[in-house]
C-alpha cells in the first residue's frame, strides 16, 4: 500500500521524547513503542512476542559494539529499533515497524485502514443480554475482561446499553441490587478474575436473600492455564456456588447465546443471582457465521399463579368470622398494592407494613397504620394487638417485624417455601398476590360485618404525631435529633422520590419518623449490610435513565457516617455520570447502633468511634454540591437546596447519637 493510502495519525510532539529514550504511544486502537535515537525516530509494535511485555516502558541499551537495542522491561528481550529484529536477526521473533513521518507539528504514524471487526462470541452474548432487557451494567474494565468489555462497548455504541464504571466492585453489586429491588429487573456487574470477582460477594448476597435478580459477569484466566494456579486465578465456579442460582463457565464449545439466555432467565424467573465466567481467550473467539443472538420471546411464562379453591374457601371462612381483621404487607406485595388496598378497604382493615415494605401504602391513607416491628410505629403495634385475624401478603415473617403467631393468620405468597416458614399458619395460600387479593375481593362481595377501624386509626396517629412533635426540639448541645431530621425530610422529599436507606440507628429512625406519601423505599433487608444505601441509589438512578416508569423521579439516599464511608470512593462515580442523587448523611462520629448494643449488653462501649473528614467539603472536592448542617434552623434550606441541585449532592447533618 502506498504512503498516500495510509491513514496518518499524530502520536507525539517534536520535543516530547528525548534522544535515547522510548515511550508508549497510541494510534487509533494500536499501542506502539516510539524510539528516538539521535533524532532518528522509529515506531514498532508495543507487545514483546515473549510474554507481551510493554516495550514502550523499556529502555534503550547501547552494546560494546555501538549497536543500539530496545530492551523489554519484563524479561530483557532485545530488539533493534531500526529493524524490529532481535539479535541474530530471526524474523519470526521480530516486531512490525510502522511508517513514520516527522512533520513541522509533530510525529505521525501511517496505518492501513482498519479491517471490518469480526463478530465474536461475546458480541453475540452481549446482544442476547440486551435483548433480555439487561440495559445497565456497573463494573470495572480490567485485563481479564477486555474482550467482553469491548462487546459491551459496542452495545452501548448502538444505544442499547448504559455502562457505569465504578471504583469498587462491591459498589457495582449493590448498585445492581438496588436497581433490581426497584424495578424487579436485572442489571449486570462486570469484573475481572480473582479479587474483582470476589469483591462482588456482599452485594450479591444482599440481592440473593432479598430475592432481587442480578447478573454477574466475571473475567477469568485463559482456559489453558486453568487449574495450576495462574495469576489471579481462583475457582470462581466454587466461589460463586453458594450465592448464584446459575453459574457457568463460557467455553470455546459452549452454545454462547443459549448460555446468556439461561443466565438471564434464571435471574428473572428465580429472582436470584446468575453468574457467567468468561476465560480471557474465549472472549475474542470469532462467532460462527450461523451464530445469532436470542431473546425472551416464547421463553417466559406469566407469573400470575391462581390460588387453590380449597385454600380460598378456608380463607374466606376466617375472614367472614372476623370482626377486626388487619392486612400486613411485605416487600413481596410491592407490585400488587392496588389490589391489596381494594381488599383492605372492603374489609375496613388497617394496613400494616414490614420495614422492607415501608412506603408501599402512603402513611396518610385512611387505613395505613405504618411500619410494624423494631423500626416501626406504636400505631402498627396497637392494631396488631387488637386484631382478631391477620391477612399477610408477601411477608417473610422476620423476627424484626414481630408478627404475632397468637392470632389466626392467612398467609399469601408466590413462593411455596415462604408459606409457614417459621411456624404454622391457619391458612397458607400459594398464589400470586395481586391475583389472590382480586379473587378474595370478588368473592367476598359487600362486607358489612367488620368494625370500621378508621376512627381509631386517626386517633392513634394523632397520639403518635404529638409524641413525635414533642421530640423536635430535643437538644443536648451535641447535634440534631433524628425526629427533627426525618420530619424535615418528610416535608422536603418529593412525593414520588426513590429513597435508599442504609442500616443502623439512622435507618431505625427513618422507619419510625419518616412518613411516606408515595415514595419507594429500598433497603438491605435480610442481609442488613452497612454501606448499601449510596451504591443502591446509583442503581436506582440508573433505572431512571433506562426504565420509563421511573424517569424524572428524584433519588435520595440516607445513611450514617459509618455506612457512607464504606464506598466513599464511588461518590466520584456519581459525579462522573452526573447522577441526580441527594445523599442525606447523619454524622454522629460513631457506629451508633453498635454503641447502643454494647451498652444494652452491659459491655463497655469500645472501638465504635469514627474519625471522619468534613463530608460536605469532600463532596465539593469531588465536584458535587455539599453542605454541612449543625443547627435545626439551617436544615430545611439545606435539604431544599440539595434536592433542587441537578446532580449529586450531599447534606451532612451533625447529629446526636442518643437522640434517636
Amino acid at each position: 500500500m502506498s504512503e498516500q493510502e495510509l491513514n496518518w495519525l499524530r502520536v507525539a510532539d517534536l520535543d516530547e521524547l528525548p534522544s535515547g529514550r522510548v515511550k508508549t504511544v497510541t494510534a487509533g486502537v494500536h499501542s506502539m513503542a516510539l524510539t528516538n535515537i539521535d533524532g532518528a525516530y522509529t515506531v514498532m509494535d508495543n507487545r514483546c512476542p515473549h510474554q507481551g511485555g510493554p516495550l514502550g516502558e523499556g529502555s534503550i541499551e547501547i552494546g560494546v559494539d555501538g549497536q543500539c537495542w530496545l530492551r523489554c522491561p519484563w524479561h530483557g528481550w532485545d530488539f533493534d529499533p531500526k529493524t524490529g529484529l532481535p539479535p541474530g536477526g530471526h524474523e519470526d521473533s521480530g516486531l512490525k515497524l510502522y511508517p513514520i513521518e516527522v512533520r513541522d507539528d509533530g510525529i505521525y504514524v501511517g496505518l492501513e485502514p482498519e479491517p471490518i471487526r469480526e463478530k465474536t462470541v461475546t458480541d453475540v452474548m452481549a446482544e442476547t443480554m440486551t435483548n433480555w432487557g439487561v440495559t445497565s451494567v456497573f463494573g470495572m474494565v480490567g485485563h481479564s475482561n477486555l474482550g467482553l468489555a469491548d462487546a459491551l462497548r459496542l452495545e452501548q455504541q448502538k444505544g442499547r446499553l448504559n455502562y457505569y464504571g465504578i471504583r469498587h466492585e462491591g459498589a457495582a453489586a449493590f448498585a445492581c441490587s438496588g436497581y433490581a429491588k426497584l424495578t424487579g429487573k436485572p442489571a449486570a456487574c462486570l469484573t475481572i478474575a480473582g479479587p474483582g470477582a470476589t469483591n462482588l460477594m456482599t452485594g450479591l448476597w444482599d440481592a440473593k436473600v432479598d430475592r432481587a435478580p442480578v447478573l454477574a459477569l466475571t473475567g477469568q484466566v485463559d482456559v489453558q492455564v486453568l487449574g495450576p494456579g495462574a495469576f489471579q486465578e481462583i475457582d470462581l465456579h466454587s466461589a460463586f456456588a453458594p450465592v448464584a442460582r446459575f453459574s457457568q463457565t463460557v467455553l470455546h464449545t459452549s452454545k454462547h447465546s443459549e448460555l446468556m439466555a439461561l443466565a438471564c432467565k434464571n435471574a428473572i424467573v428465580e429472582r436470584d443471582v446468575a453468574h457467567l465466567i468468561f476465560p480471557d481467550d474465549v472472549q475474542t473467539l470469532a462467532a460462527a457465521e450461523s451464530a445469532s443472538a436470542s431473546g425472551p420471546d416464547g421463553r417466559i411464562a406469566t407469573p400470575a399463579i391462581a390460588p387453590d379453591e380449597q385454600a380460598l374457601t378456608e380463607a374466606k371462612k376466617l375472614i367472614v368470622e372476623s370482626q377486626r381483621p388487619i392486612v400486613i404487607v411485605g416487600y413481596g406485595a410491592r407490585d400488587a398494592m392496588p389490589d391489596v388496598i381494594v381488599l383492605a378497604e372492603q374489609l375496613n382493615a388497617t394496613v400494616l407494613t414490614t420495614f422492607k415494605a415501608k412506603g408501599q401504602i402512603a402513611d396518610h391513607h385512611p387505613l395505613a397504620a405504618g411500619v410494624l416491628g423494631r423500626s416501626g410505629t406504636p400505631v402498627a403495634s396497637w392494631f396488631m394487638n387488637e386484631c382478631d385475624l391477620i391477612i399477610a401478603f408477601g411477608s417473610s415473617f422476620s423476627n424484626h417485624t414481630g408478627i404475632t403467631p397468637k392470632r389466626p393468620i392467612i398467609q399469601v405468597d408466590f413462593d411455596r417455601m415462604a408459606l409457614g416458614k417459621f411456624h404454622s399458619v391457619a391458612v397458607p395460600v400459594w398464589g400470586e398476590i395481586g391475583v389472590t387479593a382480586q379473587r378474595l375481593s370478588n368473592e367476598l362481595g359487600d362486607v358489612t360485618h367488620t368494625v370500621d377501624q378508621r376512627p381509631e386509626l386517626e386517633d392513634r396517629w394523632g397520639i403518635w404525631r404529638e409524641e413525635k412533635a414533642s421530640r423536635l426540639d430535643d437538644d443536648r448541645g451535641k447535634g440534631l435529633g433524628s425526629a427533627a431530621v426525618f420530619t424535615a425530610l418528610t416535608d422536603a422529599a418529593p412525593d414520588d422520590a426513590i429513597i435508599a436507606v442504609d442500616v443502623g440507628n439512622n435507618t431505625y429512625s427513618f422507619g419510625r419518623y419518616f412518613e411516606c406519601k408515595g415514595q419507594r423505599v429500598l433497603m438491605s433487608g435480610y442481609l442488613g449490610s452497612i454501606g448499601f444505601a449510596f451504591p443502591a441509589a446509583m442503581g436506582a438512578w440508573a433505572a431512571t435513565q433506562d426504565q420509563d416508569e421511573y424517569r424524572s423521579r428524584k433519588v435520595i439516599s440516607v445513611s450514617g457516617d459509618g455506612g457512607f464511608g464504606q464506598y466513599l470512593g464511588d461518590f466520584t462515580t456519581a459525579v462522573k455520570y452526573n447522577m441526580n442523587i441527594t445523599h442525606v448523611l447523619l454524622n454522629n462520629a460513631q457506629l451508633g447502633k453498635i454503641s447502643k448494643e454494647q451498652r444494652a449488653g452491659e459491655w463497655p462501649v469500645w472501638q465504635t468511634d469514627l474519625h471522619n473528614p468534613n463530608f460536605a467539603t469532600f463532596a465539593k472536592l469531588c465536584g458535587a454540591h455539599g453542605i454541612r448542617v449543625k443547627t435545626p434552623d439551617k436544615l430545611k434550606a439545606a435539604l431544599d437546596e440539595a434536592l433542587a441541585h441537578n446532580g449529586p449532592a450531599l447534606v451532612e447533618i451533625m447529629t446526636d447519637a442518643d437522640l434517636i
